[in-house]
């Protein structure tokens, strides 16, 4: 069985797609069989992989990160934007055709939630390790029966989770509070440590805020990780892409991107934090 590590994030565009990157790059660096991994993906931003399949560019780009050929498995659920309420569905990499949020989760979670089932089975059969990542919030109560992407997978994978907040935009405390507040006692026990995503500045400053954190919520902060500009990977929510038109990285580019990644995660990260959750796992 393979272990698993999981980021949730706060909100969208925290830096869960980037940090699972990292720690792609780092435990492929550590001598792991890595895998990506997220389940359904809302996203702007698709390409082609062997088969004529689609996945998302942000899975292919973390599977790059892990040392590995993408596979549809990587992201088995894909919904598409086409107009502002309604999306293609990709499942498996193939097209079932456009529909609205509500014909979607009405006729097709089934499917979706099977296709899961799936690609982790086959994933856990071939890695040692999954890095998988959420989506948004895992706290949006008006939409939590029929998320596939957050704590289901969490759940499914039996995975611990590392929570991400983005200081950058603000409210970094409510925010960790909050969600935390918000899920159901089981689920907050696979809440493992915390993220602080993008701090400007000097980092001695928010010391205090570290320990506030830690003795309010009673879990570890993993790292603060300074923000990072130009890093030049791939985007795919429509928060986080500013061109869509814009060309993809080459994939030498993207090689050094991850290097560049990797090395800034580990002076910032509590790697050997995250490698003791993945030790016990066994």
């Amino acid at each position: 069985m393979a272990r698993s590590l999981m980021f949730l994030g706060t909100a969208s565009s925290v830096g869960k797609s980037t940090l699972a990157a990292a720690f792609c790059r780092i435990l492929r660096q550590e001598g792991f069989r890595v895998a990506p991994f997220k389940a359904q993906n809302m996203s702007c931003a698709a390409t082609e992989i062997e088969g004529g399949l689609r996945i998302s560019v942000v899975q292919a780009m973390q599977a790059q990160a892990a040392g590995v050929a993408p596979r549809v498995e990587m992201n088995p659920v894909m919904l598409l934007p086409r107009t502002e309420l309604r999306s293609e569905v990709i499942v498996n990499g193939r097209s079932l055709g456009e529909m609205a949020w509500q014909q979607y989760t009405a006729d097709l979670h089934t499917v979706a939630l099977q296709a899961v089932r799936e690609a982790i089975a086959r994933l856990e059969a071939e890695f040692e390790v999954i890095v998988a990542e959420g989506a948004g919030s895992p706290v949006e109560v008006n939409l939590r029966d029929r998320d596939l992407a957050n704590m289901k997978t969490a759940e499914l994978l039996d995975a611990d989770v590392l929570l991400v907040a983005d200081i950058d935009r603000g409210g970094v405390f409510a925010s960790i509070v909050g969600t935390l507040e918000l899920l159901p006692p089981a689920e907050r026990a696979r809440v493992k440590g915390l993220v602080i995503n993008r701090f400007r500045g000097d980092a001695s400053l928010f010391e205090d805020g570290v320990r506030w954190l830690e003795e309010r919520t009673g879990l570890p902060v993993i790292g603060v990780i300074p923000y990072l500009a130009d890093l030049g990977l791939d985007e795919e929510d429509s928060a986080g892409l500013t061109d869509v038109s814009a060309p993809a990285p080459s994939a030498a580019a993207r090689e050094g991107a991850l290097d560049r990644l990797a090395d800034h995660v580990r002076r910032h990260a509590r790697v050997d934090q995250v490698l003791e959750l993945l030790a016990r796992q066994r």
